[in-house]
């Protein structure tokens, strides 16, 4: 399913994308540890150690597996939703994924986010890229990723097969899901600040990036010519 190479991009023609949205498509890692950090401070955890933690998990699966006693993870997970959609200043694309994603059928792709609906069309608008034309959130599944659920659904509503989905990535957790749904992935490092143990193939951003449209009418990822 993985290239043997991981610095090879899949070869494989697909019928669909699916995108994850925090460090995949945009950069909100500062607005969000800015958030979580505060919030840990208030219920007595090391913002340094549990900070990192939270990335590419729903908020209130992060909270209740805390176990902490008094606390409500979904009240929790409301507060801090609406705390980072007011915290959106320094949130930008990952460079070209605009021109990446305007070149796509607007039916073969998706954003596929453990955010909740409000928290990611606000970074959406923030980033100033379009809302996309299918959104799979935070309360649309039972279970976030790493399982299968988000990317599933996604596959499931764009009306294609989950094994012909190629996932974009930036987690271990969302790959993870990805590798659970029996699909491809491509894991996008421009907010890592260190190596990524994964058999995906990795690349910076989508400058370099162009999707093809194939004979067949499916969809092919490619370098730029020269790069």
């Amino acid at each position: 399913m993985t290239p043997t190479n991981p610095n090879v991009l899949p070869a494989r023609e697909y019928a669909a994308f699916l995108f994850d949205m925090d460090g995949t498509i945009l950069t909100s890692i500062k607005s969000a540890e800015r958030v979580w950090s505060a919030w840990a401070l208030r219920h007595g955890l090391d913002p340094v150690t549990f900070v990192p933690t939270v990335h590419g998990k729903r908020t209130e699966d992060t909270i209740r597996k805390l176990g902490l006693p008094g606390v409500d993870p979904v009240a929790e997970a409301l507060g801090i939703a609406l705390a980072e959609i007011e915290d959106v200043a320094d949130i930008e694309e990952i460079a070209g994924v605009g021109r990446f994603l305007a070149s796509l059928p607007t039916d073969r792709w998706a954003i596929v986010t453990s955010a909740s609906r409000p928290l990611a069309t606000a970074r959406i608008a923030a980033a100033g890229l379009p809302l996309p034309p299918l959104l799979v959130s935070a309360e649309d599944v039972k279970h976030g990723k790493p399982a299968p659920d988000p990317f599933l659904l996604g596959a499931k509503k764009l009306g294609v097969a989950p094994q012909d989905c190629l996932v974009f990535e930036d987690t271990p957790i969302g790959l993870a899901a990805a590798e659970a749904a029996g699909m491809d992935s491509i894991v996008v490092t421009a907010t890592h600040t260190h190596p990524v143990e994964t058999r995906s193939a990795p690349v910076p951003d989508y400058a370099d990036l162009v999707a093809v449209r194939t004979e067949s009418g499916l969809l092919k990822v490619q370098r730029k010519i020269g790069h």
